[in-house]
């Protein structure tokens, strides 16, 4: 009931305006004269009225179809792809609902009722003359509605762009806000994410698999080095036991390349998962075998008398 609560105040309005307008046709002799604008303004503010009706009802029925859907659960994946497209759905219809408003109120003045004629007629080389002016504006309009429907990212999808990795946070008609994991802000235009390259980390499922780089000596046990791996995991409640592998992949002319790799539930889990394996395979290797760190040799080679 919370949620109707709002619609109260603008229905009550809108009903006491539209019963004033009966009254003042049934009593227009009583309002001509100096008076004679009173119905008038009535008209438009009960146009006005229906308007906020609307806009309140379509939040209304956005709240009530979400409500069947949790952001929390860590499966969100469904949810969130509802989300993005009823937020975008409910900001196209709210558009148009005050165009359509104040399209309203401009007609009730005769004046302009009467030039409306030649207003149409014009249409066409205005449409294209704001079209050419305002080209980028519809574009960025345009891909907002696009990133609705096709949905390459949805609300709280972990994604890189700019080199920075964060969550989408809002998703407009015309810009799109990526939460910074620093807590910084980054606001992109809608096109933007439609004309150049970037990661979503959870586009298909919110699972990830993160990887870690270590460097050592030539000297370093690797079979040492995986059991390791298998110790810190098993207790970490960090990894959701799916992917574990240490593997060599380079072989550098001072150094040897291991890379781990491990799985998480989400990104977030998963970068504290990346330090964690990271710090505590330093530590093993620290204590246990000091030498299998990187180092440099340099051999001193005895002259020979001849």
């Amino acid at each position: 009931m919370k949620i109707y609560r709002r619609l109260i105040i603008p229905l009550i309005v809108t009903l006491v305006l539209v019963f004033s307008k009966i009254y003042f046709q049934d009593n227009s002799s009583s309002w001509e004269g100096i008076l004679g604008w009173i119905p008038h303004v009535n008209t438009i503010l009960i146009i006005t009225g229906f308007t906020w009706v609307l806009l309140v009802l379509t939040g209304i029925f956005k709240q009530l179809f979400l409500k069947q859907f949790d952001l929390n659960k860590e499966d969100n994946l469904r949810a969130r792809k509802v989300y993005t497209q009823l937020n975008i759905l409910q900001k196209i219809i709210n558009f148009i609902i005050i165009v359509l408003g104040v399209g309203l109120i401009l007609i009730s003045f005769e004046p302009i009722r009467k030039i409306g004629v030649g207003v149409f007629a014009s249409a066409g080389v205005a449409g294209i003359i704001i079209g050419f002016s305002a080209q980028k504006a519809i574009g960025t309009l345009i891909a907002g509605i696009q990133i609705a429907f096709a949905q390459p990212f949805r609300l709280d999808d972990a994604v890189v762009v700019e080199g920075e990795w964060g969550w989408i946070e809002e998703i407009n008609l015309t810009y799109v806000v990526v939460r910074i994991w620093d807590q910084r802000r980054l606001v992109l235009p809608s096109t933007y994410f439609l004309e150049k390259p970037f990661q979503n980390w959870t586009r298909t499922s919110a699972d990830i698999i993160g990887s870690v780089f270590i460097y050592t000596d030539y000297t370093v046990p690797f079979d040492a080095m995986r059991k390791e791996l298998d110790r810190i995991l098993e207790n970490t409640s960090l990894w959701d036991k799916k992917v574990k592998v240490l593997q060599v992949t380079d072989a550098k002319e001072r150094t040897v390349e291991s890379r781990i790799l491990v799985s998480a539930r989400n990104s977030p889990t998963a970068w504290d998962l990346r330090v964690h394996v990271r710090e505590k395979m330093i530590e093993f290797l620290q204590k246990n075998y000091p030498d299998a760190l990187p180092r440099t040799r340099v051999v001193l080679e005895e002259n020979k008398k001849a």
